[in-house]
């Protein structure tokens, strides 16, 4: 047939009010005739299903007078979109996307314009995959009031794509490991297409990756340390596997038995009635000194990365008996300082502003990983257990507590995921009483809410409403953190890049993101991409506060490098993978606000009182405080270094002070019930 021939046979067959799906020879089949649709609006006269019945002389309207409008269709599984086809009534849609999705929440823009003009709209050689097809009108044909949009058919036409990630690799083995090094080899993972490469991670931070050998060499280790090894698989469309197994590997010690020589000239640099400032000469070493370890009477009660401290959390009035000890990367230790420097703290509380962070005191312990606490109206505390799932309430005033309830449908990693985000709305909390969490499923990480009965002391699972899913998940890397904006209006959310890097950079992904929901989970009309992105670049974030101007900042794990604090805008690009902190390449992206030496870091929540922000970390175990000065954060002090250990969980508590809490064992295994937890109320200047 000719081409002249072949335009006057469509010419024909829609005035005859037939549907063309397009060239006989057309390489992928019409997906959409028949299937179910969904819009945004209807008008009486024009259902939805019109828009794919194969009539071209039906067709689905919109409601009039209203931008934007939109229709999808449910494919009924994910398929490779290769085309799609509009054929449109008089009333069409001049600047209008089409986009797929494989969740109806995250949406993948695959085509664009501003100058549509009607009628039949052929859109070749497009290139999505998803389960969903949406036509998404921005600005109608037809301004006046009384036009809506008209769409007679709606083709989609396509194939199954690769959206189906490898299988997990198998559990890693011990190849061989020396005091920095620790080779490994696994078994591979399977994939309907292929698996193109693997990557492995050192407790979470990937140290190394290969394009489809089964053995790989993680370096730039420590001597005498345990390490937790584990592999995911990747695909050639970007698909990344769960992860494999851990292996745990302790390395040697070294070859240097010689330990530095002992710190000199310990001093006091500011003593208070619960914490002591010291300073001391630096200790020299054959191979180098990684760090100081503080002692009162013998016994351990802080640790060091510099060669001066500020110990917190003492008593008052009491006498203190220290000295310092260096210690090396082999794990030899110095000789003590001498002599014994005795100190007494003063009497009475002292707690100036100058002084930053005062006293600790414990008011319970747990077994388990505490993740998010919020403070109850009545002052109690509300906080979850991540690997037991369990919601708990305890009276901080008394020690009292009580298991409130355990979370449905949430499923640990094996890893860092589980029960994770808790909060609750600050403005409707005391009549709607719903605990909103973030929670990892067998599938993916999710928003969901539960109503909370006070009176009983119960959490009410039967009212369990589920706000946002499709948010990927992986052993590490699934953030968690929840905040509501401080007039309720708006649920913040902090999500990890699920260890599979693209998708921090993609926003038609929920990973890598600050996401912003209505407290309905419904997205918010003035959200920058049109789903529930707010910022993205980011890796892995664990901590979001707001100041008192109303201002989000934002707290996320470096790799090896630095970890970062962020003052979040609307659409802003943090530059994860290409820039972690500032190195890399960094330009064009947000720049952090301040950075710490993941060695001296690794944080997680942050909390903001009387405009000074509080960092607590985990591998660092301290708490960094600093002042925030305009739009920059200044006089960074870090206090309780090596007192409590790891620090996972800070929040504002009543009367301008803190609760905090550790993050001692068992935190990177998911098993329930095997950590040793203090929760502690800290008074600030």
């Amino acid at each position: 047939m000719s081409r002249r021939i072949r335009v006057g046979a469509i010419a024909l067959a829609l005035v005859a009010g037939m549907t063309i799906t397009g060239p006989a020879d057309a390489a992928d089949p019409l997906l959409s005739r028949g299937k179910p649709v969904t819009v945004s609006s209807s008008g009486g006269c024009c259902p939805a299903a019109n828009a794919v019945d194969g009539n071209s002389g039906t067709r689905w309207a919109s409601v009039a007078g209203v931008d934007p409008q939109w229709i999808y269709v449910d494919l009924g599984a994910a398929m490779h979109i290769s085309r799609v086809r509009l054929q449109w009534d008089a009333s069409c849609a001049t600047a209008y996307e089409i986009a797929t999705s494989t969740d109806r929440v995250t949406w993948t823009k695959i085509y664009a314009t501003t100058a549509g003009k009607g009628g039949v709209e052929d859109l070749t050689a497009l290139d999505g995959t998803g389960r969903y097809v949406r036509v998404y009108g921005t600005k109608r044909c037809r301004t006046d009031a009384s036009r809506g949009y008209s769409l007679q058919e709606f083709g989609v036409y396509g194939a199954a794509g690769d959206v189906q990630p490898p299988s997990p690799p198998g559990t890693p083995t011990l190849v061989g490991v020396t005091s920095s090094s620790a080779t490994i080899s696994w078994t591979a993972a399977t994939d309907d297409v292929g698996v193109t490469g693997y990557d492995v991670y050192r407790d979470g931070q990937l140290c190394a990756s290969t394009t489809g050998a089964l053995t790989a060499t993680c370096g730039n280790l420590g001597p005498n340390w345990t390490y937790g090894f584990y592999v995911n698989a990747r695909d050639a469309a970007g698909n990344v596997s769960q992860a494999s197994g851990t292996l745990a590997v302790k390395t040697p010690p070294s070859d240097d038995h010689t330990p530095p020589s002992a710190p000199a000239n310990l001093r006091t640099t500011a003593v208070n009635s619960t914490s002591i400032g010291l300073v001391w000469t630096a200790s020299t070493d054959d191979t180098g000194v990684t760090g100081y370890r503080i002692y009162h009477a013998g016994t351990q009660i802080g640790t060091s990365d510099t060669t001066s401290t500020t110990l917190g959390g003492l008593t008052p009035n009491t006498a203190y008996h220290l000295q310092v000890r260096a210690v090396d990367r082999n794990g030899n230790l110095s000789e003590p300082s001498t002599p014994v420097l005795d100190v007494t703290t003063r009497a009475g509380s002292d707690c100036t502003p100058a002084q930053g962070v005062c006293g600790a005191t414990e008011i319970a312990t747990d077994d388990d990983v505490v993740w998010g606490l919020v403070t109850l109206p009545d002052g109690t505390i509300l906080y979850n257990q991540r690997d037991a799932h369990d919601i708990v309430h305890l009276n901080p005033a008394t020690g009292a507590k009580k298991t409130i309830g355990t979370v449905p449908g949430v499923q640990n990693t094996d890893g860092e995921g589980g029960l994770l985000g808790l909060e609750i709305n600050p403005v409707s909390f005391a009549t709607d009483h719903w605990l909103y969490l973030f929670h990892t499923s067998a599938t993916d990480n999710r928003i969901v809410r539960i109503q909370y009965d006070p009176a009983a002391g119960a959490l009410l699972t039967n009212t369990e409403q589920v706000l946002l899913t499709g948010i990927a998940r992986n052993k590490y890397h699934n953030g968690g953190r929840l905040r509501f904006s401080p007039d309720g209006r708006y649920l913040f959310a902090g999500t990890g890049d699920a260890q599979n890097t693209s998708t921090a950079p993609n926003t038609s992904s929920l990973n890598g993101k600050v996401l912003r929901i209505n407290p309905d989970g419904s997205i918010p009309s003035d959200n920058p991409f049109r789903n529930a992105v707010w910022s993205y670049g980011h890796r892995n974030i664990q901590g979001l506060a707001f100041d008192a101007q109303g201002r989000l900042w934002e707290q996320e794990f470096g790799n090896n490098v630095m970890d970062e604090t962020n003052l979040i805008v609307k659409g802003g690009n943090y530059g994860w993978p290409s820039c972690e902190g500032t190195s890399g390449s960094c330009d064009g992206f947000v720049a952090p606000k301040q950075t710490y030496p993941v060695a001296q870091a690794s944080c997680s929540g942050i909390a903001i009182v009387r405009d000074a922000l509080y960092v607590a970390c985990e591998r660092g175990a301290r708490l960094y405080r600093t002042v925030i000065s305009g739009d920059t954060l200044t006089n960074v002090q870090s206090f309780f270094t090596g007192t409590y250990g790891r620090l996972r969980t800070v929040e504002p508590a009543p009367d301008s002070g803190l609760w905090l809490a550790t993050s001692v064992d068992g935190d990177k295994d998911g098993v329930p019930h095997n950590s040793h937890n203090r929760l502690l109320r800290v008074s600030v200047g």
